[in-house]
């Protein structure tokens, strides 16, 4: 099974989805300052980094783990199932791939905070909004991980695209 995150800029919630799939980050209380600014990638990719599949790691029943920022595009993630579908065709390949959504746990301050960091180039504005944020949205990220881990089990068997637009996780 292939999981990857997207959101709009991919290196926000899910950088933050990635490491809660990956283990990286404790489950039981939300997290220090210290703990996010430290999650791979979180606040560090560029505009020229949407479109692009970043590799987080392997999860531990050994399935692999991306992100990717989809801009504002709404034809990026039906794109891809697409794509996936026709090379799993062509080359016989079940592995089903799984798209999870984090936009919903994007709260405004993190919207605000990244439009400043990452758009205007203003980091010390806009990172303590991020990392505030990422506070705020932590626990919805926690579940949707888990909803989206568990929805991959129950429907890996009779799909091998499985989109999760997770619409009803918000911040």
């Amino acid at each position: 099974m292939i999981f990857i995150y997207n959101d709009y800029g991919g290196t926000h919630t899910t950088s933050l989805a990635a490491a809660y799939h990956l283990n990286k980050l404790p489950t039981n209380r939300q997290l220090t300052t210290e703990e996010i600014l430290a999650v791979d990638y979180f606040n560090k990719l560029n505009r020229s980094d949407m479109g692009k599949l970043v590799f987080h790691g392997l999860d531990e029943s050994g399935n692999p783990v991306y992100t990717i920022g989809r801009g504002s595009s709404k034809i990026v993630i039906p794109a891809l199932k697409n794509l996936s579908l026709i090379l799993q065709d062509k080359y016989q390949n079940t592995e089903p791939i799984v798209f999870s959504n984090t936009s919903p746990t994007v709260p405004l301050v993190m919207t605000i905070g990244g439009g400043l960091s990452r758009g205007l180039k203003l980091g010390f504005v806009g990172d303590p909004l991020l990392v505030a944020g990422a506070k705020k949205s932590c626990g919805i990220i926690r579940e949707l991980v888990l909803h989206t881990k568990q929805t991959a089990a129950a429907r890996s068997g009779t799909e091998s695209v499985i989109v999760i637009e997770n619409k009803n996780y918000s911040s």
